[in-house]
């Protein structure tokens, strides 16, 4: 048998026992009297069903109405529950993000604005995943996301952070003197990090371009910028790595710049988000935290 019945007139019925009175119940909800007792009346109907006994000063249940209520009283508060709790969300600083971003992008330079983030708001929690593999934002229920270089996710926003430049290394004690253009590179052993098997470079003052693809005498092929950062300075090889990692390393002489007149073309980082209009406050909060970081 199927029931027509709306929740609109289950909430109806549910309010007027709970309040003890058509009149009370109206005034709660907000409905005007003739048309709450409408609503009880057609539930009833619909159900061909009894459920109050109603006199000049009060309003009893049956068994029917008692059994009705006991089993859907408790939907109504469950939807007043999950109501309060959206509701947190858009106005609370609490609950949890979920994040993704690049292995070392997200240790070495994100790592720090999400500590100093979480220790000014102690209620909000970030579920961060790492990973250098383009992973699905979506299936993956991703919040907010991080990616280097140009983004696919469609109908997301992409905010700019910054721009990373890769410099080619070597360690301290590997003779460079030989290497004065992007073709002597050839034959030097090379330590790669996948995706970018070829070396796209420019030069900083006529802007000229060339590619380098190291295809001969590759000692270590890595997926991690920090276990190749670790090659190159254990002197296994010449690699290409990003500034961020490589100048502290440059300054404190564990390693040495490779043609510092060239550099790759600038691959920008992005933060990733959807419409921000409806979203949680915490969101609204780390995205404005990540882009004053940036800014400053």
């Amino acid at each position: 048998m199927k029931f027509n019945y709306s929740l609109d007139d289950m909430r109806s019925f549910c309010a007027v026992v709970r309040y003890g009175s058509f009149r009370q119940a109206s005034v709660m909800l907000d409905m005007p009297l003739s048309t709450l007792s409408r609503r009880v009346a057609k539930l009833e109907s619909d159900l061909a069903l009894r459920l109050l006994n109603r006199d000049a000063h009060r309003v009893q249940l049956t068994h029917a109405g008692q059994q009705y209520y006991k089993s859907s009283a408790h939907l109504f508060d469950e939807l007043e529950n999950v109501a309060v709790c959206l509701l947190q969300d858009k106005n609370q600083a609490k609950g949890t993000i979920r994040i993704s971003a690049p292995v070392n992008f997200g240790s070495d330079i994100l790592a720090p604005y999400f500590n100093a983030f979480l220790k000014q708001y102690p209620d909000i929690h970030l579920d961060l995943r790492l990973s250098n593999q383009t992973i699905d934002i979506e299936a993956q229920a991703i919040d907010i996301a991080f990616r280097i270089g140009e983004h696919s996710a469609d109908h997301w926003i992409g905010r700019q952070l910054t721009n990373i430049r890769f410099m080619i290394c070597a360690s301290s004690n590997t003779n460079i003197s030989a290497i004065h253009v992007p073709s002597d590179l050839t034959g030097y052993p090379t330590v790669l990090c996948t995706p970018m098997s070829t070396w796209h470079l420019q030069h900083r003052t006529t802007g000229e371009v060339q590619a380098h693809q190291p295809m001969h005498n590759v000692r270590l092929k890595v997926d991690n910028i920090s276990l190749l950062t670790r090659a190159i300075a254990d002197g296994i090889g010449l690699g290409f790595i990003p500034d961020y990692d490589a100048e502290p390393l440059i300054a404190s002489g564990h390693l040495q710049q490779v043609l510092p007149d060239w550099h790759n073309q600038p691959r920008g980082c992005q933060m990733l988000y959807r419409d921000r209009d409806n979203m949680p406050y915490r969101m609204h909060l780390l995205i404005d935290f990540m882009l004053k970081c940036f800014d400053e």
